[in-house]
């Protein structure tokens, strides 16, 4: 197998190298891509130093699998390309995932969507999608899915290394000791905020992603990927994306309204049973971090309907909800 990480360098990219390394990808070569600023930096594969080309420049013959994480805008230009000298491409960024031809997947969830590739292109879903699909399909699979609200509480690495950057630099002094805010709530100044609307540090801000009508980029996402991965495009999907001063760990409060009357023991055991998943008393991002599995728990049947249940997820958003993904896709074109 020949191996390319286009987005070598970045946070995913970094990532997806570690990943491979720790699964024992079958890797017989591997090549780095990246912006031209990043061409010619040397980077670590087990023991060896590998040396970052010009991805808009490359030659991109002889790849089997190239994983992408390199922008939708990169990836527009150039997925084709690679795809067209023989390679399957696997791409994190959002510019193919609702493409008819192009499948949208999560393997524990639909693999079998692989088959139906049309481009050479397989396209990795929103990291906070993934890390709610394997419990959703559980759920679907017990009382067939109707309806969901879904409130989401996602960590600054999401926004890049300078959602990270901002929420560090906003928690510490000119020292660099951290910041305590007084209990009698007196105002601190962060700073003009760059990475997001307002101050990240010691706040909650109601908009993740960029309003594209009334809703943001990702709260669109949320609801046109869920219903391609599951396969129901009727259902209703109400959702705010919200950004909290959290590094590491996107997660998902989940109201799932069913067709079918489900107890709180049997929406437990379903989700129990999903790939992927760890049922847990109460999951957070701060436990998910580092982990390959998502945590679900405080699953309980909802009062305001006879046939809903709530539910909270959290998964680590550049394992699970990137990187991770990416190369479980790659590892079914291995095994197949």
């Amino acid at each position: 197998m020949n191996i390319a990480i286009f987005g070598a360098t970045g946070q995913v990219g970094t990532v997806m190298r570690a990943i491979l390394e720790e699964r024992n990808f079958p890797v017989d070569s591997i090549r780095y891509f990246a912006s031209p600023k990043s061409a010619g930096k040397v980077l670590p594969w087990k023991g060896y130093e590998i040396s970052v080309e010009d991805a808009a420049s490359g030659n991109y013959s002889g790849i089997d699998i190239a994983l992408f994480s390199a922008g939708a805008t990169a990836s527009k230009e150039l997925a084709p390309k690679v795809a067209a000298q023989g390679a399957i491409v696997i791409d994190n960024s959002s510019a193919w995932r609702m493409d008819p031809e192009v499948p949208l997947v999560v393997p524990e969830v639909n693999g079998h969507a692989l088959a139906h590739m049309r481009k050479g292109i397989i396209a990795n879903p929103n990291c906070t999608t993934i890390v709610t699909m394997s419990a959703l399909k559980a759920l679907d699979s017990v009382g067939s899915l109707k309806k969901l609200v879904v409130s989401t509480y996602q960590a600054v690495s999401g926004a890049g290394l300078a959602g990270v950057n901002e929420l560090a630099n906003q928690l510490s002094d000119k020292e660099g000791q951290l910041i305590w805010l007084a209990y009698d709530g007196r105002s601190v100044d962060f700073g003009k905020p760059s990475a997001f609307v307002g101050p990240i540090a010691a706040n909650v801000l109601p908009i993740a992603g960029t309003l594209v009508d009334e809703e943001t980029n990702e709260e669109h996402k949320f609801r046109d990927e869920s219903r391609k991965i599951l396969e129901l495009p009727n259902l209703e999907v109400s959702v705010t994306c919200v950004r909290v001063p959290v590094f590491t760990g996107h997660s998902v409060s989940i109201y799932a309204e069913l067709e079918n009357d489900v107890s709180t023991a049997e929406a437990t055991a379903a989700i129990s049973k999903a790939p992927g998943v760890k049922v847990v008393d109460v999951p957070t991002p701060l436990d998910s971090a580092g982990r390959d599995y998502c945590l679900v728990g405080r699953i309980r049947k909802d009062p305001g309907s006879r046939s809903a249940i709530s539910l909270f997820v959290t998964g680590d958003n550049l394992r699970k909800g990137a990187a991770l993904n990416a190369i479980q896709i790659a590892e079914s074109f291995v095994s197949s």
